[in-house]
């Protein structure tokens, strides 16, 4: 039987260590393992890419596309088959009953209720549309408050280490998303594990050839490193987590970095 070819050796010389899920320094390109992941790890001879950002007088703010829905989101999430922009409810060709899905997958009634009532219950918050990351902190902060009445977690856990997040699931779940909360303290991963467990869904992130399930910023759709902890992202200077947002789980490939949609993302 054929041995499966997965994974890169790291380049530092004295590594050489095969990783399965290798990194990409975004400097100078090279690929390498957790350890020697960071620029001065591999002691990198490039300078730091300069993201390069536009200040306008206006913040923009896409559309959802699916019929009478008012959602909006900071950065557009397009389908890859009809090229249209949707809401994160609506993101998945099923739920905005895409013109170039050949067959339309049956959904549990409940389900759809659940997604209706999540639509009308932000269409308030949303028509006002979200200016920057401010903004998006308030309506944080208001939503926080909603989801620490219905989140699901560990009781246990001290109401000062609490952060809770609009878990958005998989496609394949039976719901649309899940309010939760989790310890700040955590790692990505071990909130990965433990958020699949409260929605019953399939975890083989310790199988080498499967789907990962991935946690993954709301607005950029990067898949969150699952040895950062929530109070580090929570606390990014560029790109900050928000408690009380919105967080998205879903399954990726191996060599994935992030969601599919938003590889037709164009930045503004």
């Amino acid at each position: 039987m054929a041995e499966l070819d997965v994974g890169k050796h790291c380049q530092v010389d004295s590594c050489n260590l095969k990783d399965f899920l290798p990194f990409v320094c975004d400097s100078c390109s090279g690929v390498y393992c957790l350890e020697h992941r960071s620029r001065e790890a591999h002691s990198c001879s490039e300078e730091p890419v300069k993201r390069e950002s536009r200040t306008t007088g206006e913040s923009l703010s896409y559309p959802c596309s699916f019929e009478d829905c008012k959602g909006k989101e900071l950065l557009p999430v397009v389908c890859r088959q009809c090229e249209k922009h949707f809401c994160l409810v609506h993101r998945h060709q099923d739920d905005h009953k895409c013109e170039k899905l050949e067959v339309q997958k049956p959904r549990m009634s409940a389900t759809k209720e659940l997604v209706q009532k999540i639509v009308e219950s932000k269409d308030g918050s949303k028509s006002k549309g979200r200016k920057g990351a401010k903004n998006a902190a308030t309506a944080a902060k208001v939503a926080l408050m909603k989801l620490k009445l219905h989140a699901a977690g560990d009781k246990g856990l001290p109401q000062t280490e609490r952060t809770y997040f609009q878990v958005y699931l998989p496609k394949e779940a039976k719901e649309c998303s899940k309010p939760m909360f989790f310890s700040s303290k955590w790692s990505v991963g071990k909130v990965v594990d433990y958020a699949a467990s409260i929605a019953s869904l399939k975890n083989n992130n310790n199988v080498l050839t499967a789907k990962k399930l991935r946690l993954c910023h709301p607005q950029t759709g990067e898949a969150l490193q699952m040895d950062d902890t929530l109070v580090s992202l929570l606390a990014h200077p560029e790109t900050p987590l928000h408690n009380g947002g919105n967080i998205i789980l879903e399954y990726l490939d191996n060599e994935s970095q992030g969601l599919d949609v938003f590889d037709y993302i164009t930045l503004t």
